[in-house]
């Protein structure tokens, strides 16, 4: 009997262990997150063709933005994101996949990968994934400026292909991929390939960020491309942030009339002065200079090319997770690229603009 019941504890002790080690595995990783956004702008000059930049073509008009859905699942070493875009700000963020007469009502793949752990200090990433370059992004609530700048809307919005992130320290990663020409998830024309790479300047307990990224490759028009992009981040302290980004993109163009090869270019710079004077009060000033004087850009209906100056003022009014954004916008160009409502070409375009977005 003694030795029966010392038999059923050793048994019992092993499946309770059993059951202890069963109930205490990592379970897979779940996040579904999302946001909307919606706005209302006003052009000074009457004028529905004077924005330039994206996602805010409208004027004297209540307009939405656009509803996303993020889900994140990872079990192991895999991992996949699928990020989903409903609304006129996704269609235009594809703008390769959704043409313009339909985008109103668009649904787009903003981002979809796999990823796989491939050692402790490297993961492999295969899909479409929002671009390394740049400050700003393509959800509204994670900006603090409702309209966008000229270097997020002529830079690339997203590469798709495969990418590797790699810890080099604790304090600095790096990022190299080949990816499909600039915003296509899918290639017909051509079989170029872009190289794409990143290094990050992180270290924790310091309030300096600075990524230094780059983009080469032939575009579908066989047109050689190279982008520099520069970012940095420095929180001066609990009130004052600061922001800074700066692009330089070339094009190596063969000409019409003339053998041979120009190389012509494009570049920007944008200060971001944040100011946050309590959990639910901030205000940023976003300052721009942005360069197309070879006509490859916004000025590529003028034969010799422009400059504009752009500043932005705008409010962040926070209540839990909705944030309300009052927005004040002047942008002076060095040639006619704007017009009045009666179609007079002029320089100068102001913009008001009340926007909301909410995320969870």
């Amino acid at each position: 009997m003694k030795r029966m019941l010392t038999t059923l504890f050793v048994v019992g002790n092993a499946m309770a262990a059993f059951s202890q080690s069963a109930d205490t595995l990592p379970a897979p990783a779940f996040k579904l997150s999302g946001s909307a956004d919606v706005y209302y702008k006003y052009n000074l000059n009457g004028s529905y063709t004077d924005n330039k930049t994206s996602f805010t073509n409208t004027h004297n008009s209540f307009e939405l933005g656009m509803v996303s859905l993020k889900v994140e699942h990872g079990f192991k070493k895999g991992s996949i994101v699928a990020d989903l875009g409903f609304g006129k700000r996704a269609g235009e963020f594809s703008y390769n996949d959704i043409p313009a007469k339909t985008n109103d009502l668009s649904i787009a793949i903003k981002q979809l990968y796999v990823s796989y752990q491939l050692v402790e200090k490297v993961k492999l990433s295969l899909g479409s994934f929002a671009t390394h370059v740049g400050y700003e992004l393509v959800d509204a609530y994670l900006n603090r400026n409702y309209s966008m700048s000229y270097l997020f809307s002529y830079g690339p919005f997203f590469n798709t292909g495969i990418k590797a992130d790699i810890v080099l320290a604790p304090y600095l990663s790096a990022m190299v991929g080949v990816f499909n020409p600039t915003d296509l998830k899918s290639v017909t024309i051509n079989s170029h390939k872009y190289i794409g790479a990143q290094l990050g300047f992180t270290p924790a307990g310091t309030p300096l960020k600075l990524y230094l990224n780059y983009l080469e490759g032939k575009d579908t028009f066989n047109v050689q491309n190279h982008q520099v992009d520069f970012v940095a981040t420095y929180q001066v302290n609990k009130v004052l942030g600061l922001g800074y980004n700066a692009t330089y993109s070339t094009y190596a163009k063969k000409g019409e009339k003339e053998p041979g090869v120009k190389n012509v270019k494009w570049w920007g710079n944008v200060l971001y002065v944040n100011l946050d004077f309590s959990d639910q009060l901030g205000m940023t000033l976003r300052g721009e200079y942005f360069d197309d004087k070879d006509g490859l850009k916004m000025f590529s209906t003028l034969p010799e090319g422009g400059n504009v100056l752009a500043g932005t003022l705008s409010f962040n009014y926070k209540v839990g997770n909705l944030t309300i954004v009052p927005e004040f916008r002047m942008d002076k160009a060095s040639a006619t690229a704007f017009s009045k409502a009666d179609g007079e070409p002029v320089n100068l375009t102001a913009n008001v603009l009340l926007g909301a977005t909410y995320h969870f």
